[in-house]
């Protein structure tokens, strides 16, 4: 990718912060703790980046350095080739943020005034703020709630709308930090459409941290994990499946009890405690496909049904959380 389609380039990112730790009644003893430490990282325009990890493992800290929120303790952050801290108030106009349960709507305000107060705050020419607030009111069905004030939206509600007020000036580059937190499935639903299509278009980067691996599942084709402040996977969600030992299975019901060679080469078998005609094939990585062993096993034995079993994502990544530390 060349220099002009990167829309975010970190080098050695590092953030500590002090911890005062109490070691008698009147002592306390002063600790240096790296919040993120030596973090790289390039995107580039149009992609949807699942940046990931379990509590305390540097995502908030490091979505705080990029959008300026937070000055880095080492290494060089570029976004939208800007340094965040010092150029914060020009970076501001070209990114969007959506931080978990702070909100940029007016409180007392009905949403369609915040979205106009905010064209003003951001100088949106009224052509554009309109072309952007009409595509947001369609695939995230504000209108009935548009005249509402935000103070008495529902959590989903308002998360639509602090989507919208996030995009309706243009940026380049779409933070969201745990936008699904706490939604309803049908609104959680909605964001993540809505999410989906605006990657579609491949003129908003976004970068996405969340705990609700679905998230990541329906919508990031690359994932970044970090852990302990480290970036211990940084690839495709296959990759991570692969490199820690993922496997799918595929569960076959069969005429009568199995009573053949459990190890098929590509797969290794389990028959089911209570039911020995049920047995669940695990598949090696690489070695087997889920058809060519149904097909090996349509020609030895007699099949009654037959279900493939994607890997789960928390199993994988609670390995690889095992595997760093």
């Amino acid at each position: 990718m060349s220099e002009s389609n990167t829309v975010v380039a970190v080098s050695g990112l590092r953030k500590e912060f002090v911890v005062y730790k109490k070691t008698g009644r009147l002592k306390r003893e002063k600790t240096v703790v790296a919040a993120v430490d030596g973090v790289d990282l390039r995107i580039e325009r149009g992609e949807m980046l699942g940046y990931i990890g379990p509590n305390g493992a540097g995502k908030s800290t490091t979505l705080k350095m990029l959008t300026g929120i937070l000055t880095p303790s080492a290494g060089e952050v570029r976004v939208c080739g800007l340094e965040p801290v010092p150029r914060r108030i020009a970076l501001t106009r070209r990114i969007g943020v959506v931080f978990g349960q702070r909100s940029v709507l007016w409180w007392d305000l009905p949403l369609r005034e915040s979205f106009d107060l905010l064209r003003h705050v951001f100088r949106v020419p009224a052509d554009e703020h309109a072309a952007r607030l009409r595509r947001c009111r369609e695939m995230l069905d504000l209108d009935e709630f548009a005249d509402t004030p935000v103070r008495q939206l529902s959590l989903g509600q308002r998360m639509r709308g602090e989507l919208t007020a996030a995009l309706l000036h243009g940026p380049e580059i779409l933070f969201l930090d745990e936008p699904t937190i706490g939604l309803d499935v049908v609104s959680k639903q909605a964001v993540r459409s809505f999410l989906a299509e605006t990657a579609r278009r491949g003129d908003t980067t976004i970068v996405l941290t969340t705990h609700d691996l679905a998230d990541i599942e329906r919508l990031c084709k690359r994932l970044v994990v970090i852990d302990h402040g480290h970036v211990v996977h940084d690839g495709t969600l296959d990759a991570l499946h692969h490199r820690y030992g993922s496997r799918r299975q595929v569960v076959v019901d069969l005429e009568d009890p199995w009573s053949g060679d459990l190890d098929l080469g590509g797969a290794v078998g389990e028959i089911d405690g209570e039911d020995p005609r049920r047995v669940t094939f695990s598949l090696t990585n690489g070695a087997s496909t889920a058809g060519e062993l149904v097909a090996r096993l349509a020609t030895t034995v007699g099949l009654r049904d037959v279900s493939i079993v994607e890997p789960d994502i928390e199993d994988v990544i609670a390995r690889l959380y095992a595997t760093a530390r």
